[in-house]
């Protein structure tokens, strides 16, 4: 989160949360602000997103300074998109702080690159599991195993057996590195590497760690060379890296 987020926290009357923001960061709200705990696991959704965009317009109306705090970026599978056009619809006045989505949090961890000039140019973040009720098509896995790109898959964990397939099955090879990385920047953070051809057991021996991502592509390598490297007999000296 960034400096702005924790300070709107800490001045907000309502707190409009997800399930899964940390104690420690509701306990930045000050004394007397109210929280309402509006997180979706799994399919078993504390309020249905009509329900949220109708209490953020109440609170917003009564005259409160409201946070609606979402895990990682809001604008990533955050359903931003849908309470902002409730917003506006309302007339209420709003705007998005940023975060830090869980794709790069868990590229960090694995101390790999999203995109690498030679590897790969580009990088996709895809659901891996779309809302029935959206409209959509379903997802043409066909195509995105046709692109050069790095493929972060949000939410496909449990059904990740089958999207490895179907990519394998479009023309992906088999030994295509994955990495499977729950819980990315937390203590209870785990890190699976496997293949395309592979990660069928390994994400259904890890389907209970939730929330994880997937990330598919030749950038995972990287991951391996870093966990050599991670041995004590080549320990590096710890070093932070921004840009």
């Amino acid at each position: 989160m960034t400096l702005k987020a924790q300070r709107l926290v800490a001045e907000a009357d309502a707190i409009v949360h997800d399930a899964l923001i940390p104690r420690a960061v509701l306990g930045w709200a000050r004394v007397g602000a109210e929280r309402f705990d509006v997180g979706k696991r799994c399919g078993a959704h504390a309020a249905r997103q009509d329900e949220i965009n109708a209490l953020l317009v109440r609170l917003a109306r009564a005259g409160r300074r409201v946070v609606r705090l979402k895990g990682g970026d809001p604008s990533v599978f955050g359903r931003v998109g849908e309470e902002l056009a409730a917003l506006r619809a309302a007339g209420v006045a709003c705007e998005i702080v940023p975060g830090v989505t869980a794709a790069l949090a868990a590229a960090a961890a694995l101390q790999a690159p999203l995109t690498d000039r030679r590897a790969s140019p580009a990088v996709v973040f895809v659901t891996g599991h779309p809302a029935p009720d959206a409209g959509h098509a379903p997802i043409d896995w066909a195509a995105y195993a046709r692109l050069d790109a790095t493929l972060c898959v949000y939410m496909g964990v449990r059904s990740f057996g089958r999207i490895a397939g179907e990519l394998v099955a479009a023309g992906r090879p088999v030994d295509t590195p994955v990495a499977l990385v729950s819980a990315a920047a937390t203590p209870a953070q785990q890190i699976q590497v496997a293949t395309l051809g592979t990660a069928a057991a390994v994400a259904d021996a890890v389907a209970w760690l939730t929330p994880a991502l997937v990330i598919v592509g030749e950038v995972v390598r990287a991951a391996e060379i870093a966990r050599a490297w991670r041995t004590p007999e080549n320990a590096l000296p710890r070093a932070g890296a921004a840009s």
